[in-house]
């Protein structure tokens, strides 16, 4: 007995082993994969939307219908990458100015304090380096997370043609014991707990972005439009996403006005659209719709964090969800679906 049970252990061991390696290794090959099927999903909630109105409804054909917000995607990908790259321009053209005031910054703490910052945390690197490092590595991140648009694209369009004769195909492959309508019935579970997550997500991450843009503008931060992208995009990490979102433009302050005040009046109003938003209006919009608890959402940002970066953090919670709605299927994995759900109601 306790042989088998070793054995069996063993077992799940190195499946666990196989596949967090697969997932390392094919990275680039499942993370395009991953964003295309959720553009597909909320694509699908679009259209549902949209098909609540009856002149849709009955007179545009599904392909137009398709076809339509597919160039809404493209669109958003487009405008998108666009205000990346401009932005970026902008601010490695202000170069200059923000490593001058840098240094001007640490003179007046300097001076203030009566220590050398630069010795105490920089050390003997160079300021300009120091500066250089920062922008680049800023670039760099915003570059990547652009570089797989096209084999999204690809996927997306593919996945369109092969929905059309999907659900034939599981009606062949599950034909005894309503296997097909459990199959079907879990489908529809994920994407709507995805949609709905997604969904409400891209909404608050929306009103945050351009509350906190107009509330850069009226600062006069450099680039507010790229700030406030900053924070959309990142406002889908869960817990940490919001703080970093607020720091960034922060810190940038210190670069582009050597002040500190203006530093400050950032976090606060920032940090204040954010706390609002993420504590009042969100809970609220999200309600039980994900379903995990705090603690396993904080493990699940580590763990795909750690394989995947910030693109997996972004996709940590959905990711999560769909574990939960799986295990909840199978006798034998039920009790690891109550464990990660928030409250044992699967």
């Amino acid at each position: 007995m306790y042989i088998g049970n070793l054995s069996k252990f063993t077992q799940t061991t190195i499946i666990l082993i196989i596949i967090i390696i697969g997932l390392v290794y094919g990275k680039s090959l499942l993370l395009p994969l991953i964003f295309a099927i959720i553009f597909w999903v909320l694509m699908r909630k679009l259209k549902s939307t949209v098909n609540k109105i009856s002149v849709f409804r009955k007179y545009v054909p599904n392909w137009i219908k398709n076809l339509s917000l597919s160039i809404i995607v493209i669109g958003a990908i487009y405008f998108i990458s666009s205000i990346i790259s401009s932005n970026i321009e902008t601010i490695v053209e202000g170069y200059d100015t923000y490593e001058k005031n840098f240094k001007i910054l640490l003179t007046s703490i300097n001076d203030t304090l009566g220590i050398d910052i630069k010795d105490t945390i920089i050390g003997e690197k160079d300021i300009s380096t120091t500066v250089s490092s920062l922008v680049e590595t800023i670039a760099s991140s915003l570059t990547n997370m652009l570089s797989n648009v096209f084999m999204i694209l690809l996927y997306m369009l593919f996945i369109f043609l092969e929905e059309k004769n999907f659900y034939q195909k599981l009606k062949l492959i599950f034909t005894e014991n309503n296997k097909y309508q459990s199959v079907s019935t879990t489908l529809t579970e994920l994407e709507e707990s995805v949609s709905n997550y997604l969904g409400v997500k891209t909404l608050v991450s929306l009103i945050t972005g351009i509350l906190s843009t107009i509330a850069l503008s009226l600062i006069g931060v450099d680039a507010p439009v790229f700030w406030g992208l900053i924070i959309f995009i990142l406002n889908y990490i869960p817990t940490i996403g919001s703080l970093i979102g607020t720091l960034f433009p922060a810190v940038f302050c210190l670069f582009q006005f050597a002040d500190i005040t203006s530093s400050i009046l950032t976090l606060v109003i920032v940090g204040s659209i954010q706390l609002v938003i993420g504590n009042i209006l969100e809970p609220k919009l999200v309600g039980n719709s994900m379903n995990i608890s705090a603690l396993v959402a904080i493990v699940a940002l580590s763990f795909w964090g750690l394989i995947w970066g910030t693109t997996g953090m972004i996709l940590s919670v959905p990711i999560t969800v769909i574990m939960v709605i799986i295990f909840s299927k199978f006798e034998n994995t039920r009790a690891m679906a109550i464990l990660l759900s928030d409250k044992g109601n699967v």
